[in-house]
């Protein structure tokens, strides 16, 4: 006999005992109580006799669990984890309260390990830096310059030089190819077996990165300069080239030189700087000539890469955006679209040299 069955005898041996002894009155009382404990027993009996009988005659019963207030419940609406140049959303799709701030959004990124699909054949159709074991131009000249970058990064010079694996990529105007430098850059030094590179674009007005690489994210750059709950971790996007991490420029915002100069953004230079020591970081920043925001960035960065558009670039504009930068820092200048010639016609070339 279980523990509640000898209860209820108990019980059935109370109420007995009450109505055979005691006032009428008083006997009533006890056995209208006892009546009422007696039943509420035993329905927890016939209700544990249920689910035991349940259970053992095979029967699907599943208890039913609370239901959230309809007012937090999830919309319906389908967020798709990724859109990449060429690339079909993934199939895997997760359905997301579209009442959730950035940082709710933050939190979806990283727990979903987005992971950016660059469309590699596409980028060397468009004469970008090739990944393939073919022997390019174009990676040749980039190698060249890649090979003094990490030099001054990691080498004798770095010691004298504020931060030397942050590299600012800018130009004296637009349209003398810095995005496309910053971008041949990036996937050149993603080739080293022994280095990262982490790719921010940092031209928060005019976000020519995520243009050019077609990149769909909703948290950048400016959304963690503005949040306090946003982790740098939340913004560094995973690409399919293993040693390639990018952020976007995230919102475009009317703040956008006093947020680059935040106490916020210097301690996220000091983290991409310091948190690992093979990492290089190149930022894709604003022409350096009526943009304030570069030359505020430029001193948390070590070196600097000014790009120069042959038989274009004004030498006095040259001369201008080089003063903005600080005297401290390390500067080269590539020249894009550089023609010369190679025996059979001219070729389209790169050159580095450093001021």
């Amino acid at each position: 006999m279980s523990t509640i069955e000898k209860a209820i005898t108990r019980q059935k041996d109370l109420v007995q005992s009450s109505n055979n002894s005691g006032p009428e009155t008083t006997g009533q009382q006890a056995k209208a109580t006892d009546v009422e404990q007696f039943s509420t027993i035993e329905q927890a009996v016939n209700k544990q006799h249920a689910a035991v009988t349940v259970a053992n005659t095979g029967d699907e019963a599943t208890e039913k669990l609370p239901v959230a207030p309809e007012s937090v419940l999830a919309d319906e609406s389908e967020i798709p984890i990724f859109d990449a140049v060429g690339v079909t959303p993934a199939a895997t799709s997760i359905k997301a309260d579209t009442s959730y701030n950035t940082a709710s959004r933050s939190g979806w990124a990283q727990s979903n390990n987005t992971l950016i699909n660059l469309d590699l054949a596409q980028l060397e159709r468009q004469h970008f830096v090739s990944l393939t074991s073919d022997r390019r131009l174009i990676n040749e000249e980039y190698r060249v310059i890649k090979r003094k970058l990490i030099n001054n990064a990691f080498g004798a010079l770095s010691s004298s030089l504020h931060h030397a694996n942050l590299i600012l990529v800018s130009s004296s105007r637009p349209g003398e190819g810095k995005t496309f430098s910053a971008i041949n850059l990036a996937l050149s030094i993603a080739l080293e077996q022994d280095k990262t590179v982490l790719l921010v674009d940092s031209d928060v007005l005019r976000p020519n990165v995520s243009k050019t690489l077609n990149i769909h994210h909703d948290i950048g750059l400016t959304d963690y300069l503005l949040s306090s709950t946003i982790k740098a971790s939340d913004i560094i996007l995973s690409t399919n080239v293993d040693r390639l991490k990018i952020v976007t420029a995230g919102s475009p915002h009317h703040l956008s030189t006093e947020l680059l100069a935040s106490e916020r953004m210097l301690q996220l230079a000091n983290e991409f700087a310091s948190r690992y020591s093979d990492r290089i970081v190149i930022f894709d920043a604003p022409p350096l000539l009526g943009v304030n925001e570069t030359a505020v960035m430029a001193a948390m960065c070590g070196q600097g890469v000014l790009v120069v558009e042959e038989n274009h670039s004004k030498l006095s504009e040259i001369e201008q955006a080089v003063s903005l930068l600080p005297k401290e820092m390390a500067v080269g200048f590539l020249i894009n679209k550089a023609h010369r010639n190679q025996g059979k016609g001219y070729g389209y070339g790169y050159y580095y040299g450093a001021g």
